[in-house]
């Protein structure tokens, strides 16, 4: 009887574990009138011929790939440091997004190590000047001076387009080109491009 017993107490906490682990999940109360909807964020964007999302995501999948089987058999991981693409259309183009993008992917391969950037080098620099010379920071444990490492190489590019229109459609063409070279010696070790077309007809 005692086994029979323990047996109910044991599906007795079992039940009790799986209605707060439902409680738990249970999701929030919607807040709005429903006019917005969640869709897929991998989904082709085809509300207009200008740059769009899908248009980033081909680039930077297409590039992080060519690059990480470029270093796939690399005994150590370089080390580089990513621009800002220079945005040579006619249009705005959140270029850094790009190569957001390219260097996460390319982080989550294994195959690369990422440097600060020159955007980020004063963030950089003055978080060690506060912990080294504010008075604020035991000096033990505190990042020291003097410690950073200069990246091996660079990586960067730009993004062309060319417009056509007539009567009954635009074209627009764009061109994503991107370089890697060696900081030290400069030279390109590596290149590649994406091409894209995008086509409205009247």
């Amino acid at each position: 009887m005692n086994t029979r017993k323990t047996s109910f107490s044991s599906l007795g906490a079992a039940a009790a574990a799986a209605l707060l682990l439902s409680a738990c999940a249970t999701v929030s109360p919607t807040v709005g009138s429903g006019n917005v909807t969640y869709g897929d964020a991998k989904a082709v964007e085809q509300v207009t011929n200008q740059f769009g999302s899908t248009d980033l995501q081909m680039i930077a999948e297409t590039m992080a790939r060519s690059l990480a089987q470029s270093y796939a058999g690399a005994q150590t991981k370089p080390l580089v440091t990513i621009a800002d693409v220079k945005n040579k259309t006619s249009e705005f183009i959140d270029t850094r997004s790009i190569t957001d993008s390219i260097r996460t992917q390319l982080l989550k391969s294994g195959t690369f190590r990422f440097a600060t950037d020159i955007d980020g080098m004063k963030n950089q620099t003055d978080e060690l000047a506060r912990q080294n010379q504010s008075g604020l920071y035991k000096k033990q444990g505190s990042a020291k001076m003097g410690k950073m490492q200069g990246a091996q190489y660079r990586i960067e590019g730009n993004i062309t387009s060319i417009v056509k229109r007539n009567a009954d459609l635009t074209d627009v063409y764009y061109k994503f080109s991107l370089m890697m070279t060696d900081i030290e010696s400069g030279t390109i070790d590596w290149a590649d491009e994406k091409e894209i077309r995008k086509t409205t007809r009247r």
